[in-house]
């Protein structure tokens, strides 16, 4: 992705959160040159990846295959290892009309994913089968608002505004705007976007930046370039 085109999903990110009365934490403010200037006491951020993200998943193509992220806070694998501290993290996140967000799965991360306002967030479910694969023909179980629900395999679950699902490891998921752009929340346990995320077909996490203007602000993923100590 270019650098101007992120800057651009960026702003236009900002005024859809703005939109719904949901207030950024200050540092998703900071200019890159701030964060540079305070490398130092922004260690925590750049170690649990707080802060912007947008991905294509690699594949060039931001408004089919895509997604807009803020973690506004994360906890530690070492705490979740030993069961005690931060063990949960929060994102705010934008899934645009008709935007795919892969098949996937975690193996540590339980989120619930929740419907903040706009349009229908719609969700593909599928469950774990024994080798860790995709299950074609079992039911899938989840929880809505703590509600049980059972799906056939594949269907499609929708979550109107204020309506959120629980979805554990096992549970592979893909999911879209329907309807108009949807603001999305997510409350999970420890989050770790480098080695939990299993996708179904080889996909990038993170997009490579073609440096075509400044950055307006870092994304998680350029911290290790631009701010070493």
């Amino acid at each position: 992705m270019k650098r101007s085109r992120v800057n651009d999903i960026l702003r236009e990110g900002d005024a859809f959160i703005r939109s719904f009365g949901y207030v950024m934490p200050p540092f998703a403010y900071l200019s890159p040159s701030e964060m540079k200037a305070r490398v130092g006491e922004l260690a925590q951020l750049k170690e649990r990846r707080l802060g912007w993200d947008v991905t294509d998943y690699g594949k060039g193509d931001f408004d089919g295959l895509g997604l807009f992220l803020f973690t506004v806070r994360n906890g530690d694998n070492a705490d979740l290892a030993s069961g005690q501290g931060m063990l949960y993290a929060e994102k705010i996140m934008i899934s645009r009309k008709d935007q795919i967000s892969p098949m996937h799965r975690h193996d540590i991360k339980a989120e619930d994913i929740i419907n903040r306002g706009g349009g229908t967030l719609t969700l593909e479910l599928f469950t774990r089968a024994p080798d860790g694969g995709i299950d074609e023909r079992a039911d899938v179980e989840v929880f809505c608002d703590g509600i049980a629900r059972r799906l056939p395999a594949g269907d499609k679950l929708r979550l109107a505004p204020g309506e959120s699902v629980t979805l554990m490891p096992h549970h592979w998921h893909a999911f879209w705007g329907e309807g108009a752009d949807v603001l999305i929340g997510e409350v999970s346990t420890v989050n770790d976007d480098i080695t939990d995320n299993i996708f179904r077909e080889p996909i990038g996490r993170f997009s490579t930046i073609e440096e075509d203007e400044e950055p307006v602000h870092l994304l998680v993923s350029d911290y290790d370039k631009w701010l070493m100590p």
